[in-house]
């Protein structure tokens, strides 16, 4: 089964609209089919890029597009339930033992309070998550409510994830318009964050950087 395969599939894309919809009533920015899709792409782009397997690179893209489907359970552990959920999903769909465990133990570990980046998969999962930082992402445009992840992803004008033609690094570039939200705000909440995302680099053989604003930061 494909990865476009699963993103037609209606089942897997209610739990998908769902999840973000609990995910909205809580507060939290968007996690809805943007959100998965960018990530998709982006796990899938570090993996082609690196040359894995056309099969790896498809299984980076399903896990990405179900990553965050936990959230329909509670936002709490949602990386755990989300596995579980993955795996009688890709299960029913009649999915290759060996795939699930790699989709499931990506989804599993995706998560920076208790991820480890496990597998390449895992790694790319990773990744592509933690980077998608950007403006459209706040659900809420009344600037005075704004809580701090909202100030943070609305600072976002520009937001870029490149692997060099070396081969050698990975680098998230940022744009921040710090009206909005200053270079401080973005490490109160996502410096974990960074550091998961340096793992994971170094799982894939590869050194992590952070630049905001034309300043490298990690």
């Amino acid at each position: 089964m494909t990865y476009q395969e699963i993103k037609n599939n209606k089942v897997i894309n209610t739990y998908i609209k769902q999840a973000d919809q609990s995910l909205a009533a809580l507060g939290y920015t968007e996690h809805s089919f943007a959100h998965v899709g960018l990530v998709a792409e982006k796990a899938g782009y570090i993996l082609e890029t690196l040359g894995y397997p056309e099969r790896t690179v498809e299984l980076a893209k399903i896990a990405g597009y179900m990553h965050d489907i936990g959230n329909l359970v509670n936002r709490v552990d949602h990386s755990q339930s989300g596995a579980v959920m993955a795996f009688r999903l890709l299960d029913n769909l009649g999915f290759d033992p060996e795939e699930i465990s790699v989709i499931v133990s990506a989804i599993g570990n995706h998560d920076e309070g208790t991820g480890v980046p496990v597998s390449p998969v895992a790694a790319a999962l990773i990744l592509a998550d933690k980077s998608d930082v950007r403006r459209n992402r706040v659900r809420n445009q009344e600037e005075p409510a704004f809580d701090i992840h909202d100030r943070v992803n609305y600072s976002v004008t520009k937001s870029e994830l490149k692997i060099n033609e070396a081969h050698s690094l990975i680098k998230l570039k940022l744009t921040v318009d710090t009206r909005y939200g200053s270079v401080m705000d973005y490490f109160e909440i996502f410096m974990q964050r960074m550091l998961l995302c340096r793992k994971a680099a170094e799982k894939l053989g590869l050194q992590f950087k952070l630049m905001i604003n034309e300043q490298q930061l990690i």
